[in-house]
């Protein structure tokens, strides 16, 4: 019986991905094989002994500590695409609150006072307060294409506009999807040279804080607006508000209130509301329960922002799954300590990622109980365990 503690609520839809009779899954739970969550906030967190995996029902994790649970031989699991729709149309509708000025417009109306007479009156005369414009002929620059950002870039080529992209890690898969309308930028500074929109979906990493930064404003267009779904931080909000003040920046639309921005007459801020959607819920739901309990079940690695991607099918014998340092001489230490129990390797695999590596291996033999204490022994060896 496999357990699985949530540190948030998760979809049903994913929960049910679980099933009972192999898995007890609760809010508090002793010694888990595996954690659900989405927003709960890991660091400092005292983590079991007993932790196999953990499984984000979102996309960003920053809100768990990857690089100690690496240390612990730990999977960190994340749902990347499962709310790429969700996130796509806020930002298109982020875009068209912006151009038409559509808060703006919407608080005026709001605040109209009289009878019906004097309010139609009052709404011809003000409504010139508020001529925006549209979106076909305008550039779209877009920061980061991963499942998200592709899906922005080509809804906004459906919808008549010019798109610009920047992504110098954009993968073969994700180049597939993309439509090859899409321009290539040669660098951050080039894409924002040339848009009247400018999107970010990137993570938020130390290459990527502050990206949007006062030098970076001043080689953009007059009257640019920038939206950022992304995530807090990306942008310099101060140098933002300051590139407002001055016509630089029309309008900013982002998901991430503060002081400073809530009450900024243009600046739009949501409640990061990104994928907030309940398809969007369910769809990270599923994909993460999959993914953790093909792990561990079958020791399989999908969509982990550590582990590398590993898919052996099942043989005969057991199944060890070992997770250690990729240093040389760890597979030959692993192969013998195996051999020196007398168990014949079925079926092998090992693949790595940085400093990270993974080994599976089908075994038939009757001494597995000694091989995994000898491998366990090994310099560099995180974890191990049999499936």
């Amino acid at each position: 019986m496999h357990k699985i503690l949530t540190l948030n609520n998760i979809s049903v839809a994913g929960l049910e991905r679980l099933p009972r009779d192999s898995y007890e899954v609760a809010s508090e739970i002793q010694h888990p094989d595996a954690i659900l969550l989405r927003s709960f906030k890991m660091h400092g967190m005292e983590i079991p002994s007993t932790l196999k995996a953990i499984g984000r029902a979102g996309a960003g994790v920053n809100n768990i500590p990857v690089d100690e649970m690496s240390e612990r031989g730990i999977a960190v699991f994340n749902a990347p695409g499962a709310n790429a729709n969700a996130v796509k149309e806020l930002v298109i509708a982020g875009m068209l609150l912006a151009c038409r000025n559509i808060c703006q417009g919407w608080e005026y109306a709001r605040e109209l006072e009289g009878d019906d007479s004097t309010i139609h009156k009052a709404v011809e005369s003000g409504k010139k307060n508020f001529v925006g414009y549209e979106l076909p002929g305008r550039t779209l620059g877009v920061i980061g294409l991963g499942a998200i950002g592709i899906q922005v870039a080509n809804t906004a080529l459906k919808l008549g506009m010019k798109v610009i992209g920047y992504d110098p890690s954009i993968t073969v898969q994700g180049a597939w999807k993309l439509s090859s309308e899409v321009e290539q930028a040669t660098s951050v500074d080039d894409l924002c040279s040339k848009v009247d929109f400018l999107s970010f979906h990137v993570p938020l990493i130390d290459a990527t804080r502050g990206m949007l930064s006062t030098e970076r404003l001043q080689v953009m267009k007059d009257g640019v607006v920038i939206l950022n779904f992304s995530r807090d931080g990306i942008v310099d909000d101060a140098a933002l508000c300051a590139a407002i003040e001055r016509d630089k920046v029309y309008a900013y639309v982002c998901d991430f209130p503060s002081n400073l921005l809530k009450n900024h007459d243009r600046v739009i801020t949501l409640p990061h509301l990104g994928a907030s959607t309940a398809e969007a819920e369910d769809n990270c739901a599923i994909m993460v329960a999959d993914q953790v309990s093909d792990y561990l079940e079958n020791g399989n690695v999908l969509n982990s922002v550590n582990f590398p991607d590993m898919n052996m099918p099942r043989t005969d014998g057991v199944r060890m799954a070992i997770v250690h340092r990729n240093i040389p001489n760890m597979v030959a230490q692993i192969s013998t300590a195996m051999g020196c129990c007398n168990l014949n390797i079925v079926d092998m695999l090992n693949k790595s990622r940085d400093d990270l590596a993974y080994t599976l291996a089908d075994l038939c033999g009757d001494d597995v109980d000694g091989a995994v204490s000898t491998i366990k022994a090994i310099d560099g060896v995180l974890s191990v365990r049999v499936i």
